[in-house]
């Protein structure tokens, strides 16, 4: 199958290359060669690659910034991926289009459902809940694929950062937020699901694609310690109102995956059995 990648130098981008470069034929849409922002340079690489899938994962991550620079947001997020999914539609295309926990409050404990009401209180939030409106609205064949908490293969990432750390100072004490709850999720995790999802063409719609398990990054930060050697690091709870930053964070984002079951996919794997596997492969004892 020929597939198309936006944003295919990014953490997703680069694992679902890895697992697909021997099977399927590539090809890596990010910049500066292509700009999803740019209908025309969209409609150039379309139409030189005819792609049969493309996978969105472009976008702008950093929630933070996108709180001090809305427009960007909105452009990346929002007006980027309507070009991408008006570009697969009329390339007669299947879109993967990839999402986020941010698109619900996080307010309220419990796993959210795809159907759930949406309700972003962050930019980032925002734009992407808008990205996934346009998705729906252009390209009738498509999956969106939200997910959350994700780490891979040469980050950045949360689980690089605290290794990092812990390598840097091993004495060190790291307080770490203990009252937001979420799914850490592998790539590889999302890369694998993602390629069930190829085998099925007749499934559409949302589907949460997160690891099973709900811990708080304080717990998270413990588990990543454990597995990369690094057990004497003092790791100490702190609240959400202890840390502030710049866009709010979610209190409980952790996504149900109950439609997988319910249309024979594959389950998600514990997430701790996906950091174990990702830490022996990144940082081998």
């Amino acid at each position: 199958m020929r597939i198309l990648i936006t944003g295919g130098r990014g953490m997703l981008g680069r694992t679902l290359v890895r697992h697909w470069q021997d099977s399927h034929d590539l090809l890596v849409a990010d910049l500066p060669e292509v700009d999803i922002t740019r209908p025309d340079s969209l409609a150039a690489v379309f139409d030189a690659f005819r792609p049969q899938l493309v996978v969105h994962c472009a976008a702008m991550t950093n929630v933070d910034a996108c709180e001090s620079d809305r427009d960007r947001a909105y452009l990346l997020n929002a007006q980027g991926t309507a070009n991408v999914a008006q570009s697969a539609a009329h390339a007669g295309a299947r879109l993967f289009a990839i999402s986020t926990d941010y698109v619900f409050s996080g307010d309220r404990p419990g796993d959210r459902d795809e159907g759930d009401p949406t309700a972003p209180n962050t930019v980032y939030g925002a734009t992407k809940l808008a990205g996934e409106d346009a998705v729906r609205a252009l390209c009738p064949d498509h999956v969106i694929a939200r997910i959350a908490w994700l780490y891979g293969a040469g980050g950045p990432s949360f689980v690089h950062t605290m290794v990092r750390l812990a390598k840097e100072d091993p004495t060190r004490t790291l307080k770490v937020v203990d009252d937001q709850f979420g799914n850490p999720t592998s790539t590889d995790a999302v890369a694998d699901a993602l390629t069930a999802f190829i085998a099925r063409p007749d499934l559409r719609g949302t589907f949460h694609l997160t690891c099973e398990g709900v811990i708080s990054w304080c717990g998270f930060t413990r588990e990543i310690l454990r597995l990369a050697g690094f057990p004497q690091v003092n790791v100490t709870p702190c609240t959400t109102e202890e840390f502030p930053r710049p866009a709010p964070r979610p209190n409980f984002s952790a996504l149900s995956k109950a439609k997988l079951a319910a249309n024979n996919l594959p389950s998600m794997p514990p997430w701790q059995d996906a950091l174990a596997r990702f830490i022996a492969a990144e940082w081998p004892q």
